[in-house]
């Protein structure tokens, strides 16, 4: 009987790949977002007319002073609801974040960095490094990145304000240990918020190229649900929804918390921990431990796909700002995922 080969542990293969310092040039600077403040005067426009205030008040534009404080005081005093001043108080921050907010980075590195999917490296420009996930699977040559602008923060202003195609970069990496298991049977889950997609992006593009969405013949569920307050926050929205139509069994599943407030949306408005929880078979679910907050979630039906998730057949990943992974992989606990077949990380 022929020896079949072994699968390196996650571990082995992390170590394999060796930490390097290189130079690297930018080769595209490309926005993700985009300017909504037309669409965003409108439906400002349309909450203040709704509780009877002068629409005096919502008479601006891009660029201009807008007096925020004085409509919420004159919401108020028409008697408007919390939910109504909440909702336009959602629409002024939309209003004045600064554009582009979201931004696709590619780098050509002098030489090859190799690495495992999930990882990340730090970019220095100028003096300031900060750490970064890789967006990009292994296979390819250049390095993607897709990074949040930070308000005050100071290699990502940098990038954001002065960064141009040809730019030199010092690139110091691989680090990180979340990286996808060995191959098994389990569907592969990945919870993530924001810019915590870039280093899943890498995992999945690599999981299907490598035929890693089969086991033994079996095709695998492989499931991605990201939460962003705005459509145009989810990053590599096509390529995931292109990924969707290509692959029966990939699931995307977004969940954006605000766009109702500008379009019609039709999909999932929940925090992604609750999303997560509506697609589970509710028969393998021990809701003993399911905290009260949760239960409805998990009786809940779901916008979208009539598969479901077996929580103790699965691998789970979850990446995003520090509170909000402790919050998915509580939730992941609480309806039966084991220990074992989680992996995360945070930042911020």
């Amino acid at each position: 009987m022929p020896d079949v080969p072994r699968h390196k542990s996650k571990h082995e293969r992390l170590a394999a790949h060796p930490l390097v310092t290189d130079e690297g040039r930018v080769t595209l600077v490309e926005p993700l977002d985009r300017s909504r403040n037309g669409e965003v005067r409108s439906a400002v426009k349309r909450e203040v007319a709704a509780a009877g205030v002068d629409c005096r008040f919502a008479d601006f534009r891009s660029g201009s002073d807008v007096d925020w404080t004085g409509l919420y005081e004159a919401l108020r005093a028409e008697g408007a609801s919390r939910r109504r001043i909440g909702a336009v108080r959602d629409l002024a921050d939309r209003f004045e974040r600064p554009y582009p907010s979201l931004l696709r980075l590619r780098v050509d590195p002098d030489t090859e960095l190799n690495f495992e999917p999930g990882q990340y490296v730090t970019l220095r420009s100028g003096d300031t490094p900060r750490a970064y996930s890789l967006a990009n699977a292994p296979a390819e040559h250049e390095l993607e990145f897709c990074i949040r602008r930070v308000p005050g923060g100071r290699l990502t202003s940098e990038l954001f304000v002065h960064v141009e195609e040809g730019d030199e970069v010092v690139v110091r990496g691989p680090y990180g240990e979340m990286a996808l298991s060995n191959p098994s049977s389990r569907d592969v889950v990945f919870l993530a918020t924001g810019t915590g997609v870039a280093p899943f992006r890498s995992m999945i593009e690599h999981l299907f190229a490598t035929g890693q969405d089969t086991y033994r013949g079996t095709e695998r569920d492989v499931w991605l649900f990201l939460g962003c307050a705005w459509r145009d926050d989810l990053p590599y929205r096509e390529w995931f929804e292109s990924l969707a139509e290509d692959h029966e069994r990939f699931h995307f599943v977004p969940t954006l918390t605000r766009e109702p407030l500008l379009s019609d949306w039709s999909g999932e408005v929940d925090y992604v921990q609750q999303v997560f929880a509506k697609y589970l078979d509710g028969a393998a679910v021990d809701r003993s431990s399911v905290p009260q907050s949760m239960q409805r979630y998990v009786e809940a039906e779901p916008v979208g796909t009539q598969a479901r998730l077996d929580p103790d057949d699965l691998d789970l990943y979850a990446c995003g700002i520090n509170a909000m992974v402790e919050t998915l992989v509580r939730t992941a606990r609480s309806v039966g995922v084991p220990e074992a077949h989680m992996d995360y990380e945070g930042f911020g």
